[in-house]
């Protein structure tokens, strides 16, 4: 017997159940089911972000720390900035998503089950979980999404610690410290601390190739040593990989069919940005978008970014690619150029005219140039 709904979400994370739950609170809310294999407790990771004031109170149940300072470092220089109107954010996915869940109401649910097929059914979608079948007139598509092959990523092994020793400067977010190896691509640490005794401690690369989990552990020891940080207690480790190129052309839809009223969403909808890998904001307002576009009838899919940003992401990362010799100096460029509030607008995808000047006047000419020319 099948179960008739109005839309199906696969996949319950940050685009899936922040979609759900803005149809929740609508006066008529459509039949909507979230499909989604996993708790909130076994999807949990941090996410991190730049919010303003009222943000950062709407997000505060999942927040894991907030600075109004942050800073990017290499082996010549420290560049922090500050800013009245941004704070930088560490999320809990588990607490975001279970705070999204506790806004589900009838005819809004969720269900823990894998999808196993999508196949056309006349003008629907028949959706075969592991337990049941279900027909929807539209279905949005969430999971994780396939890059092109060798395409560029960002990867990453992060250590939540508790420290022996009180930690310096707990007001200010370490966004990148390039002191480490750059061996295999642009490598940095990317340090947060939550409090005097705690601290999530990353060891993040950007390059075609993934490495051996033992890698990024010698690399987060190895900061740790030379910042004077002892480790009381390792408390967990979070392992990711974010696409920072192309999407593969398959990725939109399911395998099994080509039906149109199946659309992707979030990530896989190329919501995350190329040149930094952050995406949560991007996943927001498109969420918000689709969210009142379907309270009016229409159900298409908004763009996550700006086709100009994703072109201009585009040749960075060519120019990354080709001259690895600058990767470092590229972000130091940035950061210096740039002062609190228009760092956290340029890489919220908000950045003004008068930003991107500044940037691109920052900028070494000729790579950029020759990159624009082979683009």
């Amino acid at each position: 017997m099948l179960n008739e709904i109005d839309i199906a979400i696969i996949g319950g994370g940050n685009a899936g159940l922040t979609l759900a739950a803005q149809l929740a609170q609508q006066a008529s809310p459509p039949r909507t089911l979230i499909i989604e294999p996993r708790t909130p407790e076994q999807r949990d990771c941090s996410w991190g972000l730049w919010a303003k004031a009222p943000q950062v109170k709407q997000l505060e149940r999942a927040a894991l720390g907030r600075w109004p300072r942050w800073q990017l470092i290499d082996h010549d220089q420290r560049v922090i900035h500050h800013s009245r109107d941004y704070s930088y954010l560490s999320l809990s996915a588990a607490r975001y998503l279970q705070d999204c869940a506790s806004r589900l109401r009838e005819p809004v649910s969720l269900v823990q089950e894998s999808v196993n097929s999508l196949q056309a059914d006349g003008d629907q979608i028949r959706v075969e979980t592991d337990k049941q079948c279900y027909r929807a007139s539209q279905v949005y598509d969430s999971r994780p999404p396939k890059i092109i092959e060798n395409g560029l990523r960002q990867h990453f092994l992060g250590w939540h610690i508790q420290t022996n020793q009180p930690i310096a400067e707990t007001d200010i977010a370490t966004l990148m410290d390039f002191r480490v190896d750059q061996s295999r691509g642009l490598h940095f640490i990317y340090a947060l601390p939550f409090s005097d005794h705690q601290m999530l401690v990353e060891s993040t690369l950007i390059s075609r190739q993934i490495e051996p989990k033992e890698w990024y552990q010698q690399a987060i020891e190895g900061w740790l040593q030379t910042n004077g940080i002892e480790v009381d207690l390792l408390l967990s480790e979070e392992v990711g990989v974010i696409p920072m190129d192309k999407l593969a052309e398959d990725h939109l839809q399911s395998p099994s069919t080509d039906h149109a009223q199946i659309a992707s969403i979030g990530a896989a909808s190329g919501a995350v940005r190329r040149s930094s890998g952050y995406a949560f904001q991007h996943i927001q307002q498109q969420m918000r978008a689709l969210a009142a576009g379907i309270a009016n009838g229409d159900r298409r899919v908004p763009a996550p970014i700006a086709n100009r940003l994703t072109a201009m992401d585009n040749i960075f990362n060519g120019v990354l690619l080709s001259r690895p010799d600058l990767a470092v100096s590229l972000y130091m460029r940035m950061a210096k150029a740039l002062n609190g509030d228009q760092f956290a607008r340029f890489m919220l995808g908000q950045a003004s005219t008068a930003d991107w000047l500044r940037v691109i006047a920052a900028m070494p000419k000729m790579p950029f140039l020759r990159q624009l020319l082979h683009v």
